[in-house]
């Protein structure tokens, strides 16, 4: 409670900073505001919840942790390209693709002409407040028209028999409820004085019925035991929601009939047999909504990998090749509610596309289903998540269409350029950011990324060029535990302890030396350089490989060993400036940030860090995985055709191109192989006025910077 000001403060906020046009009912705005406002209410919660060190996400916070509201947009590419695709492949003179405004440009493969608009089902489950069903109620009532019902007819129709939702959120679930009675209201005014409820549901836990309940039922021994097979698949409903799976068929309409026909005992009602019977009928009407199938499944699912120990037992009992993440498990789930070449749409993190934890999902849509359509959005774009953000149809079919795909991640601005861009690609499907591809190309790169982009050039590349992991051995490194004890800059230990040029690991055993360089990847640098760090190797790495947590566990991971002190090509895990690869020289140990690759050749070394380094390899890399963590399986499916492995003019060039940057290196101070100031570098030696070898300041460097511009130089 508060008292209102018109002057300063929240009301005067809303009236001068938010546009009339978003209240407007005509223009959806209810619908945003509503969104927006539960969104910004769960803010403070959301941001304490994502933001927690390596704990597991609770039951209560899920909500919190998951909810993110939709752009209006992209809610009407989703809706347009499942729900209206599918009735205008069922209806060949429907004028409702005018109305469709992100609808991209495809051919249509029609199906039928007698598809009857009631009998068409929408699901969004995972629902949030409601604003995709609140959009399609919109196009549902276009297509009520087209087939000749009244307003008022239709929208008690589409809450009678089309749109359905499920959320795990109580508070969610009954904005959208109202938004939806609101949109009934809209086209029928005596829609709040009917009898007709929208088909949404909030999931609630049955670990509070117990065996007491059923005892005292006076029905059938088989009926008792489909309420008890709903009660154990619902008793953690709050946590797992819209993925549980109903293994069996349960008969909803028998059971409601049992139910609603126990007797109510008005006298004191020990068991709460009158509640719980209440419940289990708001029960039967999810399991019967999830047991449906549905012309269009639409939703932005949530996004979560911190799941608490009853969601990831589920998800890797029921969902094994899809748990790297909540939203894939709705991808996989979802797209096989569907009905046969029905449509499910999605708004998730593009991450499913790339990297190797998804593999299984990639592959098992595109050897089942059909992308239809994908809009990959430019990386920060959608600045309610930290992640990079892309939505896309499925088709429930195998057929060899092609897809089409947009590609916005040149145009940065946030989600209106991304709008604007395509609109302007809807309108004129020749620009360059358009594409239409088989997916079947996809499974001629290794890992099956959705490389929508790549030339018939490339992917005949993938087919013949030689993968890069049978020319050297890429290998991670050593995992210290503890980089803060075991790590340190080579100018803050003693010069004298730091072994430089050991060649193997025989040589740092035999060593009395307890610090070694250390390859810990870095910033973009090509070529050469980024000799940073060194690392407590002493006595063959004896504290680090005996760190452990105090209950014993081991702590640091040595890994291959072998390989360390080995000349290699070595790029960073962290490649958000773009790709760059450098030679190292033999002599250190890599870390699982310093991704190296070696080779018995030092010619062959020479070859294929030319290769990577030429806008080539920043091209194929974005196609084999364009976020900022450049994984070694990337590395090894970089195709090499045999003209670029054994070229004597290429290794000229790279050596050249490698000793450039060394010098370039070795002219500063933070070089340990620093000698000379560029500065001072081409003074005659009789102009000179330093003797022999210069002193060192306190960090073991060469002072002659401070020689050079000491008070008694400047005469």
């Amino acid at each position: 409670m508060f008292t209102p000001s018109y002057h300063d403060g929240v009301i005067k906020d809303l009236i001068d900073g938010i546009p009339e046009s978003d209240f407007d009912v005509q223009l959806e705005g209810q619908v945003e505001i509503i969104g927006w406002l539960y969104q910004y209410y769960n803010e403070e919660p959301h941001n304490a919840v994502v933001n927690i060190n390596g704990g597991t996400v609770k039951t209560n916070d899920i909500p919190a942790a998951t909810q993110l509201f939709t752009t209006d947009w992209v809610v009407r590419y989703m809706v347009d390209n499942s729900l209206g695709k599918y009735y205008l492949e069922r209806n060949a003179h429907s004028e409702l693709g005018t109305h469709l405004e992100f609808l991209l440009p495809d051919s249509l493969e029609m199906v039928s002409d007698d598809l009857d608009v009631t009998q068409i089902k929408v699901i969004d489950n995972a629902m949030g407040s409601g604003h995709i069903l609140v959009y399609a109620f919109d196009v549902l009532m276009k297509m009520y028209a087209e087939q000749g019902y009244s307003s008022r007819e239709a929208s008690s129709l589409i809450l009678e028999n089309n749109l359905f939702g499920l959320e795990i959120d109580k508070r969610a679930y009954q904005l959208a409820y109202f938004a939806l009675m609101m949109k009934a209201r809209e086209y029928n005014r005596r829609a709040l004085t009917s009898n007709i409820s929208p088909k949404v549901y909030v999931f609630e836990d049955t670990s509070n019925i117990n065996d007491n309940y059923f005892e005292s039922l006076p029905v059938s021994e088989s009926n008792i035991q489909d309420l008890k097979y709903i009660v154990s698949l619902f008793y953690d409903s709050r946590t797992l929601g819209s993925i549980i799976q109903i293994d069996k068929p349960v008969k909803t309409g028998n059971l409601r009939t049992v139910l609603t026909n126990i007797p109510q005992d008005t006298s004191l009602d020990l068991n709460n047999t009158r509640e719980i019977t209440y419940q289990l009928l708001r029960l039967l009407d999810i399991v019967e909504t999830m047991q449906n199938k549905y012309e269009a499944v639409i939703t932005n699912p949530p996004y979560l990998n911190k799941m608490n120990k009853v969601l990831k037992e589920y998800v890797k009992t029921h969902y094994k090749d899809y748990s790297s993440d909540l939203f894939s498990v709705f991808i996989w789930h979802n797209i096989n509610m569907t009905v046969t070449n029905g449509y499910a749409a999605y708004m998730t993190p593009f991450v499913w596309m790339f990297i190797k934890s998804y593999e299984n999902l990639r592959k098992s849509i595109l050897n089942t289903k059909l992308i239809s359509s994908l809009i990959q959005m430019e990386y920060s774009a959608f600045e309610e998540a930290t992640v990079p953000i892309n939505t896309f149809v499925l088709k429930n079919s195998s057929t060899s269409e092609n897809g089409v795909y947009i590609k916005l991640s040149d145009f940065k601005g946030g989600m209106d350029v991304q709008k604007v861009k395509t609109l302007e690609a809807i309108e004129n499907p020749d620009v360059d950011y358009l594409y239409r591809t088989n997916q079947s190309n996809f499974n001629k790169i290794p890992g099956s990324p959705i490389a929508y982009w790549a030339s018939d050039n490339l992917l005949q590349d993938f087919e013949i060029g030689q993968q890069m992991d049978t020319l050297v051995e890429p290998r991670v490194g050593l995992q210290t535990g503890d980089n803060s004890l075991f790590l340190r800059q080579w100018f803050e230990v003693s010069y004298d302890k730091i072994k430089f040029d050991a060649k193997d690991i025989s040589e740092s055993v035999s060593s009395n030396k307890k610090w070694f360089p250390y390859n810990k990847g870095g910033s973009y640098r090509k070529w050469y350089g980024n000799y940073d760090y060194v690392v407590n190797w002493e006595n063959d790495g004896q504290a680090i490989k005996n760190f452990k947590f105090p209950n014993g566990k081991q702590r640091s991971v040595v890994r291959n060993p072998n390989y360390y002190f080995r000349e290699a090509i070595t790029w960073s895990l962290i490649t958000s400036g773009g790709f760059s690869i450098r030679y190292r020289s033999a002599g250190s140990i890599h870390d699982v940030s310093g991704m190296s690759a070696f080779s018995s050749s030092h010619d062959k070394l020479m070859n294929i860090l030319g290769l990577m380094n030429t806008p080539i390899g920043n091209h194929v890399f974005k196609m084999l995985n364009p976020t900022i963590n450049l994984q070694i399986g990337d590395f090894n499916s970089f195709p090499v055709l045999d003209k670029a492995i054994d070229n004597p003019e290429i290794n000229e060039k790279v050596t050249g191109a490698v000793a450039i940057s060394k010098n370039d290196w070795d002219s500063f101070e933070t070089s340990w192989n620093f000698k000379m100031h560029p500065l001072i570098r081409h003074i005659d030696e009789h102009n000179r006025n330093w003797n022999g070898f210069p002193t060192q300041n306190h960090c073991n460097v060469p002072n002659l910077s401070q020689i050079f511009f000491s008070e008694d130089n400047y005469g």
